[in-house]
């Protein structure tokens, strides 16, 4: 979409919703919507502008302004860059109506935005904590909070500096075991509310499945947390007549560690290693999205070889994924290690390249505001060319060959777990999962960044939205990305990976940027606010992992609870991320 068609239309919106404003501070884009014209406006942005894709939803603590904020970013699945609109209500009484009527993909979003945050979704069908637990003290993203082990707002902390007193802040901290229960509160007497409501209503069926079935107790299974299928810490509470699934809820935070909060407290530049630690199998994607949202800030941009290796190792790493995802996939439909070995030999010697350049095999820190850390090694170069020329596409036609036409694969795959065009865009699915159910929108194309207009490559589509597509179209991508490194081998210059000098503190001008790429597992956000301090005054993950969770009980809803562990293998999680 052009900037004069953008104009255009934010005027044609201002005209149809009087009542909205523009956000007028400086270094800020969007438009500021009355809490009591959300509902309206976000319908009316849907079925009159087209904007059918609610992509994120955050929550921002404006302490200073005793008021907090929910930051919208809509876009339209046809392509086009976003349209941002927020609400801002006082500290003291912070109730934003739900937009789940409107978009069902806000679900887990405004459950989060609840929890960290603290703001309260009037109407949402099912608002309780999401990534901390029922009794938790307190939401931890407000500015005020402070946990156990507190020393300081940002880092680097005093202590720390040479000469600073060395302190351990557990002696200093108030809470002992590390925990602050709510005044009135005994963990002996607690029941979990959210718990309860799940498993109210179990009991016997007063009619039998189907004509032919048997009657049959209704009973509330627990897959996981610790369950091999889940693909980490992560629970699926699944309501079974007989062996069918007719209510699934999908409950995680088992391993959440306020991501943002820590990214809150580092410096801009200290968080760059961190995003390697979200989806630990894409590293180089994480790091990508978040020196977009920054650069966007500081109004810099790499030159034209560091653009290059950003391309190089966003898509070598969008292989890494794919073959990992086939190959637990197989594992998921009951496949043994053959298949999975076979698809991590040719990823075990991708990663041999990203340990030459960033000195890591999965946690790879290489990508700078503005550049790049480093330039290839010798001989990496060659090795790449070498892969990408000559053994990647063999390799993934042999992978295709025993796969595909497997008759087992396909009796397991065929027709299971689906989810249609409609629901995938309504619940704000990306990546695989939203493209194989017919949608063809892919970042890269619809919005493209860095220098990923330069390339042809086909956006890679499938159309019955199960199982088998999802699998078909991340050996799909895969081609399309061996397509991409072809012209990036043959095109990258040379010249520097580094615009300015190397950098160890950065400045970034107040405002707010939202940087995203395409992902592997698909759309991956940094929502990033600068007061132009060197700490971010908000650092928010628009994570595929989470979002994508949102579509599980739709997918996973009247197919067999064996079905189940491969419908969730097929949207290719990471823990993670999902938890930050």
């Amino acid at each position: 979409m052009s900037e004069e068609v953008l104009v255009e239309q934010k005027t044609e919106l201002e005209e149809r919703f009087p009542e909205i404003s523009r956000d007028e501070r400086k270094g800020y884009a969007g438009f500021i919507v009355p809490a009591e014209k959300l509902v309206e406006f976000a319908t009316g942005l849907r079925d009159e502008f087209g904007y059918d894709f609610l992509s994120s939803v955050t929550g921002v603590d404006y302490l200073p302004e005793e008021k907090l904020e929910v930051v919208y970013h809509a876009y339209k699945t046809t392509g086009g860059s976003e349209l941002v609109y927020k609400v801002q209500v006082p500290r003291d009484n912070p109730v934003v109506p739900s937009l789940t009527p409107v978009f069902p993909g806000a679900n887990l979003q405004e459950r989060e935005a609840w929890d960290l945050v603290g703001i309260r979704f009037d109407g949402h069908p099912n608002l309780k904590r999401v990534l901390t637990w029922e009794g938790f003290e307190g939401h931890p993203l407000q500015k005020d909070w402070q946990e156990p082990f507190y020393e300081e707002d940002g880092k680097p902390f005093k202590s720390r500096w040479p000469g600073g007193d060395v302190i351990r802040s557990e002696d200093n901290n108030p809470f002992n075991k590390n925990v602050d229960y709510p005044e009135g509160f005994d963990p002996a007497l607690w029941e979990p509310v959210g718990e309860s409501a799940v498993y109210a209503g179990v009991g016997r069926l007063d009619h039998a499945v189907s004509e032919t079935a048997l009657s049959t107790d209704q009973i509330v299974v627990n897959l996981g947390p610790q369950h091999p299928s889940t693909h980490g810490v992560f629970r699926m509470v699944v309501r079974l007549e007989g062996e069918t699934v007719v209510d699934l809820e999908p409950v995680m935070g088992y391993l959440h560690r306020n991501h943002e909060k820590i990214g809150e407290r580092n410096t801009f530049l200290m968080n760059i290693p961190f995003t390697d630690r979200l989806d630990y199998f894409n590293s180089m994607s994480n790091n990508f999205g978040y020196v977009l949202a920054v650069e966007k800030l500081m109004g810099t941009k790499p030159p034209e070889r560091a653009e290059y290796l950003r391309v190089m190792m966003a898509e070598l790493t969008r292989i890494v994924n794919h073959l990992a995802a086939i190959g637990f996939l197989l594992n998921d439909l009951g496949a043994f290690f053959t298949p999975l070995l076979y698809a991590f030999e040719e990823r075990e010697l991708i990663l041999d390249i990203f340990e030459a350049v960033s000195g890591s095999r999965m946690m790879c820190n290489y990508y700078r505001f503005a550049g790049m850390a480093r330039d290839l090694p010798d001989g990496v170069f060659e090795q790449v060319k070498s892969l990408v020329l000559d053994r990647l596409p063999a390799k993934i036609d042999d992978l295709d060959t025993f796969l595909t036409n497997n008759e087992i694969i396909r009796a397991r795959s065929i027709g299971v777990g689906v989810l249609t065009a409609e629901d995938a865009i309504a619940h704000s699915a990306v990546g695989p999962v939203l493209r194989a159910s017919g949608v063809p929108y892919d970042v890269r194309r619809a919005d493209p960044y860095g220098i990923y207009n330069r390339f042809e490559f086909d956006v890679a589509v499938r159309y019955h939205g199960d199982i088998y597509d999802r699998y078909l179209i991340r050996l799909d991508e895969i081609r399309q990305s061996i397509r991409i490194l072809e012209q990036v081998i043959r095109d990258i210059p040379e010249g520097p990976i580094q615009e300015g000098k190397p950098q160890y503190q950065v400045r970034v001008p107040a405002g707010e940027a939202y940087g995203r790429v395409e992902g592997p597992k698909g759309e991956l956000g940094f929502y990033v606010v600068s007061n132009g301090k060197p700490n971010p005054w908000r650092y928010h993950v628009r994570a595929p992992s989470f979002i994508n969770l949102t579509a599980l009980g739709v997918m996973g809803k009247n197919y067999k609870i064996a079905d189940v562990v491969s419908i969730l293998g097929s949207i290719d999680i990471v823990l993670g991320e999902t938890d930050r």
